[in-house]
Parts: structure tokens; sequence; C-alpha cells
């Protein structure tokens, strides 16, 4: 596949990660008599992944995710000048999925008020558990990393064939269930930012942590994969001492 059509693609796919994931909190969460909680929210983030990553995996290899192309690039997984390309689609596509959100709460919810969250990620007092900034940074970085590895070791070679979907969304799922209480949940710049816009105010002001955060988390986790990965060497035979 072109470039261009794999752009397409994770746009696409970003698209609908956010609509899905994040409408699930935006419009069920919180749903009188049948909220599905932050449960409901991360599993809806993480069977979004897993069904997305079975449908799209094989066309762009399901990224949807700036932190996760700049892990996997680290990685040795993918090329370090396609990376742009695929950022630029999964803001994008996070954008539109974020603007389709808007027009359905706006012009449904009565009384909607797109500035008290709009599922935006954030600390301090925009902290749903009201983390610290730094709270937020280790729990973004740490989690982020260990995504990056879940999906490095599940498409390595080396792991079983097929079930890679399945680790991914899950790994996400579990991700998303220690970090909603802490900062709402990113681990995805694109994410963050297609709300963010929307929201306005403090979630755009917040927004660099949740670039910067995750994309760290990125960089460590690919470069310790590689690191415990890395096959040993054969040893070298030693030839036996002639006898006299």
């Amino acid at each position: 596949m072109g470039l261009g059509r794999r752009a397409v693609t994770e746009a696409i796919g970003t698209f609908w990660l956010i609509f899905v994931g994040c409408g699930s909190a935006v419009l069920a969460a919180g749903f009188p008599g049948f909220g599905i909680g932050f449960i409901g929210v991360a599993f809806a983030f993480g069977l979004t992944v897993l069904s997305l990553a079975y449908a799209i995996g094989h066309i762009s290899g399901c990224h949807l995710n700036p932190a996760v192309s700049v892990g996997l690039a680290v990685g040795g997984r993918f090329s370090w000048k396609e990376v742009p390309a695929y950022v630029v689609a999964q803001v994008m596509g996070a954008t539109a999925g974020a603007a389709l959100l808007y027009k359905i709460a706006f012009s449904a919810a009565a009384g909607f008020n797109v500035h008290a969250g709009f599922a935006s990620d954030g600390y301090g007092l925009h902290s749903p558990g009201g983390y610290s900034m730094h709270s937020g940074f280790a729990a973004e970085a740490a989690l982020t990393c260990l995504f990056v590895m879940i999906i490095l070791g599940a498409t390595d070679t080396r792991a079983p064939k097929g079930f890679a979907p399945i680790a991914i969304g899950l790994g996400l799922t579990i991700a998303h269930l220690v970090c909603i209480p802490v900062t709402n949940a990113s681990i995805n710049p694109a994410r963050s930012t297609g709300v963010a816009i929307f929201c306005g105010g403090w979630a755009l002001a917040q927004l660099w942590l949740f670039w910067v955060a995750p994309i760290v988390g990125a960089v460590i986790g690919g470069l310790t994969y590689n690191f415990i990965s890395r096959p040993e060497p054969a040893p070298v035979p030693v030839p036996q001492t002639m006898q006299t």
C-alpha cells in the first residue's frame, strides 16, 4: 500500500476510535439509569482498537496514535520518514471524530457545556481524581511505555500468530482502567488534541503534557523492548585441544 492510502486509513481509524471512545464518555458514561461508568469507557477504547486492528491492521498497521507510530519507529518496525504523514492523518481523524461527537452532543443534550470537559484530558483541578501534573506525567509515560511494549511483543514474529489485536485491545483497556482516574486517560496525543480543540481553555493549556508524556513513554518502550528481545549471539564453538 502506498503511503497516501495508509494515511487515509489511519485517519478513518482514528476518527472511529475518538468518536466511539470519547463518545462513550460524553454520551453514555453518566447516562441516567444506564451509565457505563469509567469501566465501560475503558472497554469502549480497548474493544474499538481490537476490532480496528483486525479490520485495518493489514492496511496501515492500525497505529491510530502518534505515540505508537513513534514507538514503532524507535523499535525498528516503522519508517521514520513516514511518521509525520501518519501523525497528521491521526490528528485530522481525531479532530473529525470529535467534531461529529460535538455536533451530536450539542444538539441533543439540554444544557450541554463543552467547556466542562468533553472527555478532555487534564491534571490538577481537571484531573478526575485531583492528581497533580507530576502524577499525570508519570502515569501517561509509564502506561504508554508498556502499551508500546505490548504492541511490539504481540506483533513480534516469534509471538503466537493471529492474537495480536486481542493483546493490544486488552492492553489499552487495562491502561485506561488505571489512567482514567488520574488524567482521564490519553495515552494518545491525537485523542487528546481532537477533543481539546472543542473544549478550549484549560484543555488546550494542558495539552502539552499529553503530547510529551506519551511520546517519552513510547520512546522508552521502543528502546526497552529492543533491549530485552534482542537474540543472544550464538556461542562460538571452542576447538578441542589436540591430543599429543
